[in-house]
């Protein structure tokens, strides 16, 4: 599980995923369907 280790003050935008890397530095990535919005299609029955 995660934890909250400090506060940095890193501005997230829309459509990244942010971590830390192996030297202890934020770091992101562009996600593959990241702030994209979903349609909402039809009901199966």
């Amino acid at each position: 599980m995660a934890e909250k280790v400090a506060k940095v003050g890193v501005k997230k935008q829309s459509g990244y995923l942010y971590f830390v890397d192996r030297q202890g530095d934020v770091s992101r990535a562009k996600m593959a369907r990241g702030g994209q919005k979903r349609k909402k299609g039809k009901k199966k029955k």
